[in-house]
């Protein structure tokens, strides 16, 4: 096998870690005073798994995990891996719709849930879609919504209908042996399916994307590698575990080197800046939004965050001054850029704490050890020389192993080579750094948020009034993109405004799909053949709407 391969489960990696390091800290929840050792931390696991196991939890049964960054999310995801079940991350910004899609399209066999977040009750959108949940029993669950779902798991501590809780699950261990979880444990390999993470991608609605074990741990490793992480590291993690970004860049790398993990729940800028001084974290992560904002904080002088020495910036383009604010002011000074996708584990290229200012503003850094990048003309798939913009794609052991249950989508972005086509547009510089320059397809990413117009456009055709809709990218200097809506509307409601937009849309789908703008066009740009000619709306966005 290649050196650059880690070889590794998720389980064998913990534990490898907790016979390394038994007593050193390995994660901490500030907000919930919860603290655990490496030892602690995979005796709790084994706990857990062996509770699941007793649940009746197989390998490659799906386990979907609706929460924020709690305690229990970490445990059921590294529980979980040491059946071999394969964990499926929910964000945390879903609504009913997407819940059920979401669930149906994977198969979910168990699904672990808190009850709610930003007021949005995640119990009551479950019942909603399957009632069955409180008529049937908690072992009885047969619903034609979710035909796959065998079994829930709550996480609080009020007995909920046709639930189980968590608590309940981790005391079931004592029904399972431990040589039994060691049994299972043998039968694992490197190779298998352990994660699906649900992304747009870059055409039609979520797809799951299915990573193994090797994927998202020999990523991780190379993250924290060119971070310089090690056993005296402590990470800040602020960024949601639902996402890759903290699925993969936070734990994977922590997990791969050792480092503790400091997470916190949800997002609040002065507890990030708390935190960071009272854990004396040395690392932070977050996209460039995030930083903007700790920095604007009128309190940040008085936070002594001179122990943060690097971290990772991603999700959309680094502003310069913000990167230079990063360094000499919250004394990040080898802070690092990583670019990928969902659909490659997801880090194909970095930076390192020793490159230059220019190159961690202008570029997102060089492939990672055993992946190969190239840039291609989007039309031949003839590969482009140094400086000559063309498509990117990749190759290497970040390939996901397809979409679920999605074979046409998937040959669609990986060719017979095992090349996978990125959808972004970029090129290399003359020292091999790659700069991303756009993107092929009409993906918007809004503060590190994948969003995919053609959803939007769905659910807005439902809405009363409006007869047709395209949803386009805005540039925005807070969140890298916003979404604006140019809408075709009947004759009776020629002035749908942007706030009835976002009050029909808020029920429907996240808060970060809702476009920000709307515009009631008497038709659209089209080709002689008929196509819309989305990039002159696109353009029409940029005169319209002020880049704020």
């Amino acid at each position: 096998m290649p050196d650059y391969l880690r070889n590794q489960t998720i389980g064998e990696a913990l534990e490898q870690n907790a016979a390394t390091w038994p007593d050193r800290e390995a994660l901490v929840y500030p907000g919930r005073d919860r603290r655990y050792t490496w030892a602690q931390l995979n005796e709790e696991v084994n706990r857990l798994a062996r509770g699941l196991i007793a649940l009746g939890v197989k390998r490659n049964d799906k386990v979907a995990v609706w929460a924020t960054n709690v305690p229990e999310w970490l445990t059921t995801m590294y529980a979980a891996a040491k059946i071999g079940a394969v964990l499926i991350t929910v964000n945390t910004h879903y609504r009913k719709g997407e819940i059920q899609y979401l669930l149906s399209q994977s198969d979910a066999d168990y699904l672990v849930l808190m009850e709610s977040f930003r007021g949005y009750s995640y119990l009551e959108a479950l019942y909603e879609i399957a009632p069955e949940i409180k008529d049937r029993g908690r072992d009885g669950i047969i619903s034609p919504a979710l035909p796959y779902l065998k079994k829930v798991i709550f996480l609080g501590e009020t007995p909920q209908e046709g639930m189980y809780n968590y608590r309940e699950v981790l005391d079931m261990s004592e029904q399972t042996p431990a040589r039994e979880l060691e049994l299972i444990k043998k039968y694992l390999h490197y190779d298998d399916v352990i994660n699906m993470q649900y992304t747009s991608g870059t055409t039609g609605f979520p797809k799951g994307v299915m990573l193994t074990h090797q994927n998202i741990v020999t990523n991780g490793y190379w993250i924290g590698y060119h971070q310089n992480l090690t056993e005296n590291d402590r990470i800040c993690m602020p960024v949601p575990l639902f996402h890759c970004f903290g699925l993969v860049l936070a734990t994977m790398a922590a997990l791969g080197h050792g480092s503790t993990m400091v997470v916190l729940n949800i997002y609040s800028a002065l507890d990030i800046l708390s935190q960071v001084e009272a854990e004396k974290c040395t690392a932070i992560y977050g996209v460039p939004t995030m930083f903007i904002s700790l920095l604007e904080q009128k309190s940040f002088d008085s936070f002594d965050l001179t122990t943060l020495r690097t971290g990772i910036m991603a999700g959309s383009p680094c502003p310069i001054k913000t990167m230079v604010d990063v360094i000499e002011r919250m004394h990040a000074n080898e802070i690092t850029i990583c670019y990928g996708l969902t659909e490659t584990s997801p880090v194909l290229t970095q930076t390192t704490g020793s490159d230059s200012l220019q190159k961690r503003t202008e570029t997102v850094g060089r492939p990672m050890p055993g992946v190969e990048v190239r840039v291609v003309d989007p039309e031949t798939g003839r590969e482009l020389p140094a400086g000559s913009i063309g498509e990117v794609m990749a190759r290497g052991y970040v390939v996901m192993k397809g979409y679920y249950n999605m074979p046409k989508a998937t040959a669609e972005i990986i060719d017979q080579d095992g090349w996978l086509r990125t959808g972004d547009l970029g090129k290399f510089d003359e020292d091999g750094y790659l700069v991303i320059t756009g993107r092929w397809k009409d993906m918007i990413i809004r503060a590190g948020e994948n969003i995919y117009p053609q959803e939007v456009e769905e659910y807005l055709r439902h809405m009363p009034g409006v007869v047709d809709v395209q949803v386009v990218a805005v540039p925005s200097k807070l969140h890298g993109e916003e979404q604006g809506a140019f809408i075709i509307a009947d004759e009776n409601n020629q002035h749908i405004s942007a706030k009835e937009v976002k009050a029909y849309l808020r029920p429907r789908i996240s808060g970060y799909k809702i476009p920000r703008y709307v515009k009631v066009l008497p038709e659209f740009p089209m080709t002689a053949s008929g196509k819309i000619q989305k990039y002159k709306l696109r353009e029409m966005a940029i005169e319209l709407w002020p880049k704020i």
